[in-house]
């Protein structure tokens, strides 16, 4: 069986996703759909070799390319899924690694000019990345991980979802502990 990554991690993925897009004014059953999304951003890397997934250093240029294609994968693993949430999640699968001002994507878009919540993932996705122990890392205080963040803002990051990233860590501090203790549920009031 390969193991993509851990299953809290991905309930954290899709949890910080589902309330971001919440925060940003999304109504529920977009959320609901963007939380979906957002666990299933990641499914093409079943498809990777373990070798790839599982290195403890840096990829090599000809890995790098491989582990690209995950995006198209999943995307081609989610043709079957109908109607709008079959969009997002492919939408999702293909431009989660795209970044903002387009300076370093994957397939050179920009991410402000594709939906808002390819965005909102992408920024879960990463938050919970550098919180998490992976095979070349260790995880990372949320001080710093938030401080990365931070840094990437208007590059990687649209300014507006950083802003609500610490703005919700900073009203609600037990947000971090999800990626320890994994999420139980989202009061939706």
């Amino acid at each position: 069986m390969k193991v993509i990554y851990g299953l809290s991690e991905n309930k954290a993925v899709s949890f910080l996703s589902e309330i971001i897009a919440l925060e940003r004014g999304m109504p529920l059953e977009v959320a609901k759909q963007v939380r979906t999304a957002a666990a299933l951003h990641d499914i093409g890397k079943l498809k990777i070799p373990d070798s790839i997934l599982n290195k403890p250093g840096a990829l090599d240029k000809s890995e790098f390319e491989v582990i690209k294609t995950h995006t198209v994968l999943g995307a081609g693993m989610l043709s079957s899924i109908q109607g709008e949430m079959g969009e997002i999640a492919r939408a999702v699968c293909l431009y989660h690694h795209e970044w903002h001002d387009g300076s370093k994507s994957y397939w050179g878009h920009r991410a402000s000019n594709l939906p808002s919540y390819i965005q909102i993932v992408s920024i879960s996705d990463v938050f919970t990345a550098l919180m998490s122990k992976r095979s070349y890392k260790e995880a990372w205080p949320p001080s710093k991980a938030l401080a990365f963040i931070q840094e990437q803002s208007g590059t990687q990051f649209e300014p507006e979802l950083v802003a609500v990233l610490l703005s919700l860590i900073n009203r609600d501090s037990r947000i971090p502990a999800i990626f320890t203790e994994g999420v139980t549920k989202i009061d939706r009031s």
